[in-house]
């Protein structure tokens, strides 16, 4: 379970199936078979080492994520799993990516605050209403605006330079993933619903 705060950019080392990932705040506590969200997607961290460590992708991640269409050099945002005792600054963020969805825009608003625009997928619109949670590539953000399957999300400065988002562009894909909340609504809704005959 992660929280969306994003406490460090990584860069890409190596793609493929195995991804090298180089990086220090994260391992500082980090053990082999820990959790670390890459862009918002919860992967094992193995070979260890000062300054990066290395995770397996899934045919499944492959699929659901952009984590294979990364290149060398690529930044990416990096979260360390939530601990009991650790206050609550984002939302309830799993690692476990729904989708992803096409940067439309990340336009400049004025005193360094961006106005990001994203493209949902069809299976994924339903979820999301206007004030609510989002993850995008693992960043805990409220949407602002929200027409069909066009989100809009104001990005304040602190979030924009901490987070990979400074070098999104048009066109971009970025990790979604919806409030488990209202994914959990939805399955409870369907058992309820009457039968007809």
């Amino acid at each position: 379970m992660f929280t969306g705060i994003i406490e460090e950019l990584g860069v890409i080392q190596k793609t493929g199936a195995r991804i090298f990932v180089g990086c220090e705040r994260v391992l500082s506590d980090a053990t082999e078979g820990c959790s670390i969200a890459v862009n918002g997607v919860c992967l094992t961290a193995l070979d260890i080492r000062p300054g990066s460590f290395e995770a397996d992708l899934a045919p499944e991640t492959l699929m659901r994520s952009n984590l294979g269409a990364l290149a060398i050099g690529s930044r990416v945002n990096l979260e360390r799993p939530l601990l009991p005792t650790s206050r609550m600054s984002g939302h309830f963020v799993q690692g476990h990516v729904d989708g992803t969805a096409e940067v439309l825009g990340l336009d400049l608003l004025g005193d360094d605050n961006w106005w990001l625009r994203i493209l949902l997928p069809e299976h994924l619109e339903r979820y999301f209403v206007e004030k609510g949670s989002i993850a995008v590539d693992g960043i805990s953000l409220t949407i602002a605006a929200i027409s069909g399957r066009n989100i809009s999300i104001a990005i304040i400065p602190h979030t924009y330079q901490s987070t990979a988002l400074q070098f999104r562009k048009p066109g971009d894909l970025v990790n979604i993933e919806v409030d488990v909340i209202a994914k959990h609504v939805e399955k409870l809704l369907e058992v309820r619903r009457p039968v007809l005959v």
